[in-house]
């Protein structure tokens, strides 16, 4: 585990090893029971999680067949439909208390998609932009691709869950979904885009910027 910025109270750690989806639940919700901030990234073994708005015909396999591929699935207290997380990504959670900050979702989600959207274009040259209709970020270019999926769960003022960038994964774990009701064509990857090269020092860079821009747009 790498340590990064501890500003305004908030510690940023970066983990090199894959950490479970459930041993994660279980990091936030204790988290959130002490109001113990902080900033992790880190990956994903193959899941599939949804969100309170999740639809069942979104789902396109059984629970057995997910079994056999040795796949998740995890029901979560957040927003949005399913999502895959899978070996690759750059998953990023963020365990804000909104009221010692005096700070409104509005603004942290403001702040959030900010951040990421300059660190993206910062890091790989690559230009991406939020869709009014549809939570996550995609690419600039047409056909616009989503490269970011985001889920966000406030509960007495308190943040957990994030965003999960596809960075080197192969997008295998989507096409088991229609990924946030969408379809799994539509998702995209720095792999797919030609930006994977020298990968695991870009993600560090990436954190490193992403961490201090969120950072300083906290009061």
């Amino acid at each position: 585990m790498i340590k990064f910025l501890h500003r305004k109270g908030l510690p940023s750690y970066l983990f090199p090893s894959i950490v479970s989806y459930l041993r994660y639940v279980k990091f936030q919700e204790n988290s959130r029971k002490n109001r113990r901030e902080s900033m992790l990234f880190l990956e994903h073994s193959p899941c599939l999680t949804g969100g309170i708005g999740a639809k069942a015909e979104n789902l396109l396999v059984s629970p057995a067949h997910l079994s056999a591929l040795g796949v998740e699935l995890v029901t979560l207290p957040r927003g949005g439909d399913f999502t895959a997380h899978e070996p690759g990504q750059i998953v990023g959670y963020l365990h804000i208390d909104l009221k010692k900050r005096n700070l409104s979702l509005g603004d942290f989600l403001h702040a959030l998609n900010e951040s990421l959207v300059t660190s993206i274009q910062e890091t790989w040259d690559l230009p991406v932009e939020e869709n009014p209709k549809a939570p996550g970020l995609y690419t600039a270019e047409v056909p616009k691709l989503k490269l970011v999926s985001e889920g966000i769960y406030a509960k007495s003022y308190f943040t957990s869950f994030g965003f999960a960038l596809n960075g080197v994964n192969n997008l295998s774990t989507f096409s088991l979904i229609n990924p946030c009701g969408a379809k799994s064509e539509d998702m995209t990857s720095l792999l797919r885009l030609g930006k994977d090269k020298d990968f695991p020092k870009k993600r560090r860079e990436f954190v490193e910027n992403f961490t201090e821009r969120f950072i300083d747009s906290l009061p």
